[in-house]
């Protein structure tokens, strides 16, 4: 396990996949912003996390792991964000006009986070999921549950989801 030089900094993240759940460390640049950081070019093909406690939802009851290093491929992450209670500021201009947040709900495997979609006031969810070109959305003011874990409650200002490995449910 290699450990993180005077550029870089231990950053605790939450990686979900559509059977598990990871909180564990990564190592980043100082000047990073590990919020959106699956978003920028050169992304590896695993999120590498190091002592990581794992929640597997594969096959039955939930088990718990520990692990010094953990893995996790990139393609198969399905919601990333800062472990609570670390923020960033978030990726937006608030001020920034003809913007509305949409309120939803969002299917990530067993988990069921209710958020906010910033989205152009001139359109509608379903054409703005149309003529988005990325993959990882940006949700905002998130809870996230697990019907499976009743003491699973985490709320956070800001969390990429892949947009093509999750469900987004109106009500």
């Amino acid at each position: 396990m290699r450990q993180p030089t005077a550029e870089e900094k231990l950053v605790t993240v939450m990686v979900y996949t559509n059977d598990m759940l990871a909180r564990g460390e990564m190592i980043a640049r100082e000047n990073a912003r590990v919020s959106i950081w699956l978003r920028t070019q050169g992304v590896p093909n695993y999120i590498h996390l190091l002592k990581p406690q794992v929640i597997s939802f594969a096959g039955g009851a939930p088990k718990t792991f520990s692990f010094s290093e953990l893995f996790v491929p990139t393609v198969q992450a399905t919601a990333f964000h800062l472990a609570p209670p670390a923020a960033e500021p978030l990726d937006y201009e608030a001020s920034e006009q003809n913007r509305t947040m949409q309120t939803l709900d969002v299917m990530i495997g067993s988990f069921i986070l209710k958020g906010k979609l910033r989205i152009s006031m001139q359109t509608d969810v379903s054409t703005s999921l149309d003529v988005m070109r990325t993959t990882w959305l940006s949700i905002y003011e998130a809870e996230i549950v697990n019907p499976y874990l009743p003491q699973f409650h985490v709320n956070v200002p800001m969390l990429l989801v892949n947009s093509n490995q999750v469900s987004l449910g109106i009500q």
